[in-house]
This record gives structure tokens, C-alpha cells and sequence, in this order.
């Protein structure tokens, strides 16, 4: 016969959601590489808020594995996204996609506009849409950012050539456009890297 759990197991085990993965503040919550992509910019617009900050936040791509379940699992985080003023509009193609997150960062070009201070960007694409989006890459990078705002371009790839055309390696193509790369060795560092600023 198996003894009865502590008090405070039974709790942790009775409070259990799914949507913990997107709403816990606290403690531990499981989820994938996919799904810490969506807490990502839920993450930001906490941290903006902490400091003070009105922002929102705006997420556009074109999907491809390792990345094609991305779009998914925005549409089924839909309502955490809502209330966090977090917009997903999957592009038409790469390209597109990429120009709608560079146009959230004009902001300060049109401050009378101003309904925030600040719009965080996320881009999504597989390997080849990297070297697509080359020239709106290296663009938008000169241009930089608003003051309160920022981008993150994901890259799906896919070095052997498992469900492309050709293999591909998006780092090279990154760093030729400037800009700075970096590679999560497990989910949390997803979360953690992510949200720490660049020095």
C-alpha cells in the first residue's frame, strides 16, 4: 500500500494546467522548444511592463520544419497572446513577413502615431527563407530598432537535408547581414537568452 502524498504535493498536483506553460509565474512548467517560442514574447511584455512600459508585440513568418508547427501552437495560444497585445500574422512568404516585423520598429518615425512605446518583433522562417530575406535583413539591421522595442528572427534548419531541397546553415547568412546569433542548448535557455539584453 502506497503512503498518502503531503499536503503540499496533492495541491501542486490538484492546481495543474495545461496552460501553465503560458501563465505560470512561478515554479516549474513543462513545455517544448516550440511552445517556449510562444512564452517568449508573453515573457517580454511582462518584463516591459515590470519597467514601466506600454509595449506590444507583433509576430510574422512563413512556416517550414523544424519550425512548421510554430504557427499552430500562436494560433492555439491565441488568447494568452490577445491579452498580452501580441499580434500573429503569418506572412504571405518569408519576405513579407519579414517587412511587417521591420515596419514595427518605425515607431519613432511617426511619434504623433504613438499608440505604444514600444512594438517587439519575432520572425519565423526555415533555412532558405533566411537567405531570402537577406536584403530586408541587412536593412532593417542598419536602420536598428525602436527605443523601445527589438526583433528576434528564428531559423529553422535543417543541416542534413531532412525535408529541404538542400541543407542549410543560417548563421553565415545572419552574421553577413550584422547581426548577432546565438544558439539555445536546451528550452530554458530559449527563455533565458532570449530575455537578457545583449551587452
Amino acid at each position: 500500500m502506497n503512503a498518502p502524498l503531503p499536503e503540499s504535493v496533492r495541491t501542486a498536483l490538484e492546481t495543474v494546467s495545461l496552460d501553465d506553460k503560458y501563465c505560470l509565474q512561478h515554479g516549474r512548467a513543462f513545455m517544448s522548444g516550440v511552445q517556449a517560442l510562444v512564452r517568449l514574447p508573453l515573457l517580454q511584455r511582462q518584463r516591459d511592463a515590470a519597467a514601466g512600459l506600454s509595449t506590444a508585440g507583433f509576430i510574422s513568418g512563413y512556416r517550414g520544419s523544424p519550425l512548421g508547427t510554430y504557427d499552430q501552437a500562436l494560433w492555439a495560444a491565441q488568447k494568452h497572446l490577445a491579452a498580452n497585445h501580441i499580434v500573429f500574422q503569418p506572412g504571405v512568404n518569408e519576405e513579407l513577413g519579414a517587412t511587417a516585423v521591420w515596419g514595427t520598429q518605425q515607431l519613432d518615425l511617426y511619434p504623433q502615431s504613438k499608440k505604444y512605446d514600444g512594438v517587439f518583433g519575432i520572425w519565423y522562417g526555415k533555412g532558405p527563407g533566411v537567405d531570402r530575406c537577406s536584403d530586408v535583413f541587412k536593412h532593417a539591421n542598419m536602420a536598428g530598432t525602436a527605443q523601445h522595442g527589438g526583433v528576434i528572427a528564428i531559423a529553422g534548419d535543417d543541416h542534413i537535408s531532412k525535408s529541404s531541397t538542400a541543407a542549410h546553415q543560417s548563421d553565415h547568412i545572419f552574421k553577413a547581414c550584422g547581426t548577432p546569433v546565438f544558439f539555445p542548448s536546451c528550452v530554458q535557455d530559449i527563455l533565458d537568452r532570449a530575455c537578457t539584453p545583449l551587452p
